[in-house]
């Protein structure tokens, strides 16, 4: 990480509420064409928080999903904080109490563009996390009743991106996943985990437009935040200490010109 900040663009796209399960099968069905680039595949990794807030929280300063495996794992990102044990040599480390912060002070334009309601700045904690970048982006067609949402934060993000100029830090709340999301399965009158799965396909129809308004090279990091439960074990929803809570897909990946590694 240390050679990718400050000569590379970064884009971080959070799937808001993606379980691990749905996102595996439909990729070994080969149902997702664009979200990953021909050989990278989605890593099972856990969530540091059953909730929007609280997982943003913490990867915003510098704890991303944990894989899965016995660790320690080495960060990606971490801020200066002595004795950690997940901050090795690779580490980009910022002194900050954050990483828009830390990468705002590497010369990066922050940017976010926000999808569920912890980043609809209507409220003092709605504005919490967006108050973190330099700019942050939020109206009512980004968030969870549009079924075309994701489409209009691309087209939000592609004015950002239109004119700034020098290194750029963007962040992507994607809502689509979110309860309400029987709208993307013709016929459903409620939410369910194939209408989940039904979400994520509508996704991946449109994330290639978002990569390919990234400037190259650009270190992609695409993951989701928490799981959610359609009735397992008698749960709906998450903030809970469930299994499809905690785990959830994980994937980084570099943009270069016309290909992806």
């Amino acid at each position: 990480m240390n050679d990718i900040v400050g000569s590379h663009d970064i884009l971080l796209v959070t799937l808001d509420t993606l379980r691990y399960d749905a996102a595996a099968e439909l990729a070994a069905a080969g149902r997702l064409r664009n979200l990953l680039p021909p050989g990278v595949t989605w890593e099972r990794r856990h969530s540091p928080g059953s909730f929007t807030y609280a997982a943003h929280a913490a990867m915003f300063a510098g704890f991303l999903p944990t894989p899965v495996t016995p660790g320690p794992h080495p960060r990606l990102f971490a801020a200066m904080f002595p004795g950690s044990e997940t901050t090795a040599a690779g580490t980009w480390v910022f002194d900050a109490p954050d990483l828009p912060t830390g990468l705002a002070r590497a010369g990066y334009h922050t940017v976010c563009v926000g999808g569920v309601g912890f980043f609809n700045k209507r409220t003092p904690l709605g504005q919490a996390l967006p108050s973190l970048f330099a700019e942050s982006h939020w109206e009512p067609e980004f968030g969870v009743t549009d079924p075309a949402s994701f489409e209009h934060q691309i087209d939000r993000g592609a004015e950002v991106l239109r004119r700034v100029r020098g290194r750029v830090f963007l962040f992507v709340n994607v809502s689509a996943l979110h309860q309400p999301n029987h709208f993307y399965l013709p016929g459903a009158t409620g939410d369910s985990l194939e209408s989940h799965a039904a979400a994520l396909r509508y996704v991946d129809r449109h994330i290639g437009r978002l990569y390919g308004l990234m400037r190259r090279p650009c270190l992609v990091i695409v993951c989701s935040d928490h799981g959610t439960a359609y009735g397992e074990g008698g749960h709906t929803g998450h903030r809970i200490g469930h299994e499809v809570v905690w785990t959830v897909p994980y994937a980084e990946f570099v943009l270069e010109d016309h290909a992806a590694v």
